[in-house]
């Protein structure tokens, strides 16, 4: 493909990518096809002549888009958000021709990853400049980290890649992560000769939306010398709004804070972004400084070598597309987008209140509804199943203590009141169908 192909193709890829995003409601929400379908579908090798682009493009709506869970869709409302927006699009086309090897932070998982390594690094030559006959292994047998029960199971996997001890807090009615829980745990630890030294606040969970207590945790970590870093992967987003940024309060306790603008702020995936109180915590962990890699500005004060900050040693470049999404927005039109999903989740909330077979079961403050059928567990697997067997909308559970709950999360660029109302009703149809079901 020369460049002037290339022109030709690229604005009928423009215009396939247009068309689907405008037509992505009438497509199924949730693929109706069996695992392996695909293999039927396609050749045992790859093929030794070129074939015409032409075949490949016919054989998207043939052979991919039947497997397709459409994540843009206004009928899908599991998981969190996953961002997309047409300026995010053109600035990830500039960014595959540009091809630059950026250093820049990849996901919220990895940001907890690099934070609990360099806080376990940083402790690890504190204990070893004051005592410096305990060797590396010695302390790490004895490190532990904390985060609530209701954390994302990353933060147990940076535990696991990190070979050091994590232990969940109880949360609170609220499911929330309070002082005098993560209090107890630390002195209990303390006096079987464990040492703190990592604690994970949630703001915004995946499977409640709710907010650890930074206000009680955070004094508590500055004066245990613990590590705090803020996973807030889903709610960051929320906090460009004024009315938000409570939720935010006590953030100059964190060591370090976390955010994905490609769930909820119009950058498609993936882009997160990480800040840390003190870079030279994350630096003197991960400095390496092969010759190759050297240049005449690394000493010179005038550029940050991301280089040092991360694990991998290059990314792509991610920022152009926030440049993008900021700039043909505005901090208003982003205030505008989040405050519209949160009017649409109240919205939701509302109607379930309004049926007195369902309850409502955490409070709504962003873009997610938790609710169920009064009832059993298995009523509610039930309407689950029977919800996303139907494939009109897509939504997926969590389990709240010992109840199993539906998430309604407000995800697409494109929803409306209309796809929420045709939503509900066609929970309430199939919740009706299940408990006549179960009366017979």
């Amino acid at each position: 493909m020369d460049s002037r192909e290339f022109r030709r193709r690229g604005k009928e890829m423009v215009d396939y990518i247009a068309d689907y995003l405008d037509s992505i409601e009438g497509r199924p929400v949730y693929p109706d096809v069996e695992p392996g379908y695909l293999r039927a579908l396609i050749p045992t090798t790859a093929p030794q002549e070129p074939e015409t682009y032409e075949d490949i493009i016919r054989d998207i709506e043939k052979i991919i888009m039947p497997g397709v869970t459409h994540w843009h869709s206004p009928y899908f409302f599991a998981y969190f958000p996953t961002a997309s927006s047409y300026p995010a699009m053109l600035a990830d086309m500039l960014c595959g021709a540009i091809g630059c090897i950026g250093f820049s932070w990849g996901s919220a998982s990895e940001a907890t990853l690099v934070a609990l390594l360099a806080a376990r690094t940083k402790m690890i030559r504190q204990l070893q400049a004051a005592s410096p006959e305990l060797t590396q292994a010695a302390v790490m047998e004895k490190l532990v980290a904390y985060t609530s029960d209701q954390a994302h199971s990353s933060v147990e996997r940076a535990g696991l890649i990190g070979g050091v001890k994590i232990k969940a807090i109880p949360s609170d009615g609220n499911y929330s992560m309070r002082a005098a829980a993560l209090r107890e745990a630390l002195e209990r630890d303390k006096a079987a000769g464990l040492i703190p030294f990592f604690v994970v606040v949630t703001l915004g969970t995946t499977s409640c939306c709710s907010f650890d207590n930074l206000l009680e945790v955070g004094p508590i970590c500055n004066q245990e010398g613990v590590w705090l870093h803020i996973d807030a992967a889903y709610a960051g987003s929320a906090f460009i709004c004024p009315e938000f940024r409570y939720l935010l309060n006590g953030v100059e306790f964190a060591d370090s804070f976390n955010f994905n603008p490609h769930k909820w702020l119009l950058v498609n995936f993936d882009c997160s972004a990480m800040w840390v109180k003190k870079r030279t915590d994350l630096t003197e962990a991960f400095n390496m400084d092969p010759v190759y890699l050297r240049h005449s500005h690394q000493d010179s004060g005038l550029i940050t070598d991301y280089r040092h900050w991360q694990i991998p040693l290059g990314r792509r470049f991610r920022s152009l597309k926030m440049w993008f999404v900021f700039r043909m927005y505005g901090v208003k039109g982003l205030q505008a987008y989040i405050r519209k999903h949160v009017k649409l989740s109240h919205e939701f909330e509302s109607l379930v209140r309004q049926d007195p077979r369902f309850e409502i079961c955490t409070e709504v403050i962003l873009g997610l509804v938790c609710f169920r059928l009064k009832g059993s567990n298995q009523l509610n697997e039930t309407l689950l199943q029977r919800i996303n067997s139907a494939k009109k909308i897509h939504l997926v559970p969590c389990r709240l203590r010992d109840k199993f709950v539906l998430r309604f999360a407000v995800c697409s660029r494109t929803v409306e009141s209309a796809h929420v109302q045709l939503a509900w009703e066609h929970i309430r149809d199939l919740a009706s169908s299940v408990l006549r079901a179960e009366k017979e």
